[in-house]
């Protein structure tokens, strides 16, 4: 295993650390078991230009930012992950499950755009022009200019690109493309980092907006070597089951903009639907009076967005109690079961407990621990909670219950959407300065907040 056959080395999956032989351990990133061997890059013979000219440095007061320089996607759940639109010359990379519908939403990006009248190229290595035709039957009404190229070559497209000269540029998938003098082969670590290198140069060189649909591994990143999303300038993430009617894209990177924000889409027949509530989709179809459904509100970058906690606690038929969390942090919900024995006297450790976020959505803000031992603690004593309330707030170990950020912002949520009463930290009261038209319940540990069910 350690030989290399002639003319080959050995790159990390990761990071793309090269070797001349194979190793267990990157030396890079410290990753077991990530080398792949691939033929080497044939050199060419370095010739000596007389005629390179000195670049010469700007002063960064000289440089104009020009709010224009942002496209409108027609999207605003996707202008708001990326941070109020697209950026000239960026280079974007989408990845996510396939069938989630990455290749739908990059294609309504693309009609919205060439209706606003920039010209944009649709590069497809994956489906033939028929195949992606019948999408956009699907999707509407299309205008002259969106133009479609079937292509997995580099050179073939970079000619293209130099001809055409457009605004925007899809290419579906990274994956696919190939450069003739890399004999390895399409999607391996080479061709990837270098098909990425020369859609960078191209997105900088020309000012073109380049986005690139990546394929994921089983683990949930883009496949290929880990540089590829140092290369780029903003990572998206689709999120959510294909089964499901609700996606979620998530920014895990961005140069322009936070990495906070989610944008919420609905799967429908003619692609995908903003969801510009995700507040009421989440709390649709919520029990009455129902013992262990609490609503809480968690904060995704500047938007709040409220979510049924459900947890069912039952008695143990077995020695070992089992515990299971969808949602959340399984950990965190052991945690808050120990604070609950030790500082509320709340005995428990014989019981079965099961906690959930209802609608899918995955969320770790420290904001929801209340929410869980509410929750909890409601389905033990089998009493419901008013359903017009809604509680927040951190959980610190000694059971103190500790503030949260922005408590302001999900205050106006929780009124916005009828809720009567709210039940948070005592130490946010002194602090919200716009007191609202709902009764704000302020508690300091977790035996008062038990007192209020």
């Amino acid at each position: 295993m350690g030989t290399k056959t002639k003319g080959s080395l050995f790159f990390c999956n990761e990071c793309g650390y090269e070797s001349v032989k194979w190793l267990g351990q990157c030396p890079g990133c410290r990753q077991w078991n990530t080398f792949v061997e691939e033929p080497a890059i044939k050199k060419g013979t370095m010739l000596v230009k007389s005629n390179v000219k000195a670049a010469s440095p700007v002063v960064l007061s000289e440089i104009s930012l020009d709010m224009e320089d942002r496209m409108k996607t027609g999207i605003g759940e996707l202008d708001r992950v990326l941070g109020g639109g697209i950026v000239k010359g960026s280079l974007i990379l989408v990845g996510g499950d396939p069938g989630i519908g990455k290749s739908t939403l990059l294609l309504q990006v693309c009609k919205n755009i060439a209706f606003d009248g920039k010209k944009v190229l649709y590069v497809s290595g994956e489906e033939s022009l028929k195949q992606i035709k019948l999408r956009a039957i699907r999707i509407g009404e299309f205008n002259d200019n969106l133009s479609l190229l079937c292509e997995t070559d580099l050179e073939i497209i970079e000619e293209t690109l130099k001809n055409v000269k457009p605004d925007v540029v899809v290419i579906d998938s990274i994956q696919t493309m190939y450069k003739s003098d890399i004999t390895s082969a399409p999607g391996s670590v080479s061709q990837v980092r270098e098909s990425t290198n020369v859609f960078m140069q191209l997105a900088k060189g020309m000012s073109i907006s380049v986005f690139i649909v990546g394929h994921v591994t089983k683990e949930g990143v883009v496949a290929g070597p880990r540089v590829l999303e140092h290369m780029v300038d903003t990572v998206l993430y689709f999120e959510g089951d294909r089964h499901a009617a609700y996606r979620i894209l998530r920014g895990v990177k961005n140069r322009f903009g936070s990495t906070n924000e989610i944008g919420v889409f609905e799967m429908h027949e003619k692609g995908l639907e903003e969801v510009k509530n995700p507040s009421e989709y989440m709390l649709s179809g919520k029990p009455q009076d129902a013992s262990g459904s609490v609503i809480t509100c968690s904060m995704e970058g500047t938007r709040p967005i409220l979510l049924e906690i459900q947890a069912l606690v039952c008695r143990t038929n077995f020695g070992m109690p089992r515990r299971t969390a969808a949602g959340t942090d399984y950990n965190r919900v052991n945690l808050l079961m120990a604070v609950l024995e030790k500082r509320a006297g709340i005995q428990i450790n014989d019981c079965d407990a099961y906690v959930n976020i209802a609608g899918g959505i995955k969320i770790n803000e420290p904001a929801l621990d209340l929410g869980i031992v509410m929750a909890v603690v409601s389905s033990f004593k089998n009493r419901a909670i008013n359903s017009k309330t809604v509680v927040f707030g951190e959980v610190g170990l000694a059971g103190e219950i500790r503030s949260v950020s922005m408590a302001e912002n999900r205050i106006a949520e929780v009124e916005k959407l009828g809720f009567e009463r709210c039940i948070l930290p005592v130490s946010l009261l002194e602090l919200i300065k716009n007191k609202p038209n709902i009764e704000l319940v302020g508690v300091s540990n977790v035996a008062d907040a038990i007192s209020l069910i």
